[in-house]
């Protein structure tokens, strides 16, 4: 089976083209006019092992909120769809990463319960052209879109830039774990469905 999917989103303040393989080798395109909402996507579709190609033209001369939250919300989707039933995948994932001072740790259950508890606390502002509020805001939506459990949590760190890379990281690689397939044909669930 082919877990890919196709996003085509459009709202009077966003517009959003995207495809997505959850098979693939961690090919990434990113453009959504932010520049470290691209990188934190990036980051999170290279180390989840996706392939991803995104652009999102926003109303940034609002300010970046939309783009950010609509951007998170599309790739939801994407795995969403991609993950179809959920049958013959290993359904949890947990990870460590760590990048210099700044160490996160993410736990994944790909349930179609959707919940996200993301602590990730950020001394300024913004990073770049992102608001930083928007961050942890970017994870939650990701978490509700695709109807899984997320639970990230910044364990240390100073620099701003570091602690959100470390968390989308680790995030990546539980959410690499959670979609493995393992070659059953079942929904990995005492339910017997997802």
């Amino acid at each position: 089976m082919t877990r890919t999917a196709t996003i085509n989103r459009k709202t009077r303040e966003t517009e959003i083209a995207l495809t997505l393989s959850l098979d693939g080798a961690g090919v990434v395109t990113v453009s959504t006019g932010v520049g470290f909402l691209d990188h934190l996507l990036t980051a999170l579709a290279t180390h989840a092992g996706f392939d991803l190609s995104l652009t999102c033209t926003g109303d940034l001369h609002v300010d970046d909120h939309h783009t950010a939250e609509d951007c998170a919300i599309a790739l939801g989707h994407a795995i969403d769809k991609a993950l179809g039933e959920r049958t013959g995948i290993a359904r949890f994932g947990s990870a460590y990463a760590p990048l210099d001072e700044a160490l996160a740790r993410a736990v994944v259950d790909l349930v179609t319960r959707p919940h996200a508890t993301v602590n990730l606390p950020l001394n300024y502002d913004r990073i770049g052209g992102l608001a930083c509020e928007n961050i942890p805001h970017v994870l939650a939506s990701l978490a509700t879109a695709a109807r899984l459990c997320l639970h990230a949590d910044l364990i240390r760190g100073d620099n701003d830039h570091h602690k959100a890379e470390a968390t989308f990281k680790a995030t990546a690689l539980a959410l690499r774990q959670a979609v493995a397939p393992t070659g059953s044909t079942d929904a990995p669930s005492t339910k017997g469905v997802m």
